[in-house]
């Protein structure tokens, strides 16, 4: 009770933390998410786990500011894919049906399952290429009847 009524009363004694063996890391903002490229993979993937979901590890590609999400380290052999060349790789990344693979300067693969666009459009990374294809939705029948139906 004593404590509440000093807190109350703007008497309670303020002792500021040490900032000594603290370990908390202030918010992370966007600007200081940037991917270096001249890192190991595990590095790599270490950076865009770490910032997955918020504020996302990115990259320029085309021009634009990409973020990459979801990604694991690869052991295997180099797969079949379109290159795509990012700003400040030493080595344009594969566009793969698995995702977007990635290497870092030990040749190793990073592999990345989801890029998010500036305007906030989120695609699977095998998809990169084929990201500005739209498909018309084709009903049939029976699906338009339900359809006139829910109308």
């Amino acid at each position: 009770v004593e404590a509440v009524h000093l807190i109350a009363d703007g008497k309670a004694p303020r002792i500021p933390q040490p900032k000594e063996g603290a370990t908390y890391e202030g918010i992370q903002k966007k600007e200081n998410a940037e991917i270096s490229w001249d890192q190991p993979a595990a590095a790599l993937h270490n950076w865009i786990r770490g910032h997955d979901k918020v504020p996302g590890a990115w990259a320029t590609i085309d021009g634009q500011v990409v973020t990459f999400y979801g990604s694991s380290l690869l052991n295997a052999s180099v797969p079949a894919g379109q290159e795509l060349a990012i700003k400040g790789a030493s080595r344009p990344g594969l566009v793969t049906k698995n995702g977007l693979i990635v290497f870092g300067n030990d040749g190793k693969m990073v592999l990345v399952r989801n890029l998010q666009f500036e305007d906030g459009k989120m695609i699977p990374a095998s998809k990169y290429f084929s990201a500005d294809e739209t498909t018309a939705l084709e009903l049939t029948e029976e699906e338009k009847k339900m359809a006139e139906d829910i109308r």
